[in-house]
């Protein structure tokens, strides 16, 4: 169990009338509560949280730079071992997306604008979750397996080409000779065992038009072909990192996707 009186909160929120309202809020409600810093973009939002390691985080669902589903990602995927992650309250002004995706994975939800008495609610099933959650990283447990049914499904007709504009050329690249896609700034770099190329679409748009028994997602921002994948590796951290057919680099696996390397 958590010290209340050491209990640290971290909000992230764009808006920022309603960030101070929820701070306000916050002091109000819980006044053993420390709030140790707002952030208004979803970037800051990961760095912020891997930095300070807060207890609690107040996530606004759309924000700047990355959502809050996108950074909840990062933070599952870069959070230390052996640390608690962080209880997530997503604030939204869309109930759907509370009610349908987050239910599981968040320590709760609120909509809005936030009323003392829902935020009131809130802080008592915080103080409950936090007085009987004898294992720290069951929050991590919950959103790693509620991202991982939010994965886009496949398409019905996958893929079997990727043009990639190469010059005043575009490169024919057969499905099968694609060894893996990492994504880049506003591109993917499409690698194949002779060359690489450059698309202009996201992951996400990307990996519902592949043949999910082919192509698997390893990290957010990397699917590969799994007939390419020659070794998956455990460090002494625990992070997996896996060896493919005919290139020297390695590449990271993520906890969202390792479960796809457990043992048969």
């Amino acid at each position: 169990m958590t010290n209340s009186s050491n209990l640290r909160a971290l909000i992230a929120e764009d808006e920022p009338i309603l960030a101070a309202a929820l701070q306000q809020a916050l002091q109000r409600l819980w006044p053993e509560l420390q709030i140790i810093a707002s952030v208004d973009n979803g970037q800051a939002v990961v760095e912020q949280t891997l930095r300070q390691r807060p207890d609690i985080l107040f996530l606004d669902i759309k924000m700047p730079g990355k959502t809050g589903l996108e950074a909840a990602q990062e933070l599952a995927e870069e959070w230390p071992e052996n640390e608690a992650f962080p209880l997530i309250v997503f604030v939204t002004a869309y109930d759907e997306y509370a009610v349908s995706a987050f239910e599981q994975a968040a320590a709760d939800y609120v909509l809005k604008p936030i009323s003392d008495a829902r935020l009131g609610k809130t802080i008592a099933r915080l103080q409950q979750r936090l007085q009987q959650n004898g294992d720290g990283n069951a929050a991590l447990d919950n959103l790693i397996g509620q991202l991982r049914n939010m994965q886009p499904k496949a398409s019905a007709e996958p893929l079997t080409m990727i043009r990639a504009a190469v010059g005043n050329q575009i490169r024919m690249i057969p499905i099968g000779e694609v060894i893996y896609f990492e994504a880049t700034d506003k591109y993917i770099n499409v690698v194949t065992a002779e060359h690489e190329s450059l698309i202009r679409t996201s992951l996400k748009e990307l990996l519902p038009q592949l043949d999910s028994r082919q192509f698997w997602q390893v990290h957010r921002g990397t699917i590969v072909n799994h007939q390419f994948i020659q070794l998956a590796t455990r460090d002494e951290s625990g992070k997996l990192s896996l060896k493919l057919r005919g290139r020297s680099e390695s590449l990271a696996v993520s906890r969202v996707f390792a479960h796809l390397f457990r043992q048969m």
